[in-house]
């Protein structure tokens, strides 16, 4: 699966979009995939100038990115304006080596069990075969409301009910 089929299934974009290529899908199982990090990319003009490292929210934002299209492909669902799929839980999670500029992480995720639209998954990203980063992630397929995708204009805030 080449960008233009991952743009088509999840709704992120630059400069949030962290899954460049799909190698291996098998759904309801499991899926592999690659994102290419590069010095041009934002983050690294802060995350450090003088030593450019990947940020450990990113690797597990690109896992769990991985984790959506393994979902939305086996479940033949795609985010829209209407929905999205939220992280639902992180557990366990590990960094094993930094991350950096020309590296390529190999994104390995497992669909260990869906129920009612969250999906639990065993997910590690890998440089050179070495792990870089693990965890257990849940991720729940929601529907937004009405108000906040743009229904009556009264987006409610955090905590409103």
């Amino acid at each position: 699966m080449d960008i233009h089929e991952i743009l088509r299934l999840l709704p992120h974009r630059y400069p949030i979009i962290l899954v460049d290529r799909v190698l291996e899908l098998e759904p309801g199982k499991r899926i592999a995939a690659l994102k290419n990090v590069s010095v041009n990319e934002p983050v690294f003009m802060g995350h450090f100038p003088h030593y450019p490292v990947m940020p450990g929210v990113l690797i597990i934002e690109a896992l769990a990115q991985a984790a959506a299209i393994l979902s939305f492909v086996t479940f033949d669902k795609r985010a829209d304006k209407n929905s999205v799929y939220y992280f639902a839980g992180i557990d366990n999670a590990r960094f094993k080596r930094p991350v950096g500029p020309g590296d390529q992480l190999r994104l390995e995720v497992e669909l260990v069990r869906e129920m009612r639209g969250i999906g639990k998954f065993n997910a590690r990203a890998l440089v050179d075969g070495q792990v870089a980063a693990e965890a257990e992630l849940l991720c729940a397929y929601r529907q937004i409301p009405a108000t906040a995708a743009g229904g009556n204009g009264n987006s409610m805030r955090v905590g409103e009910s």
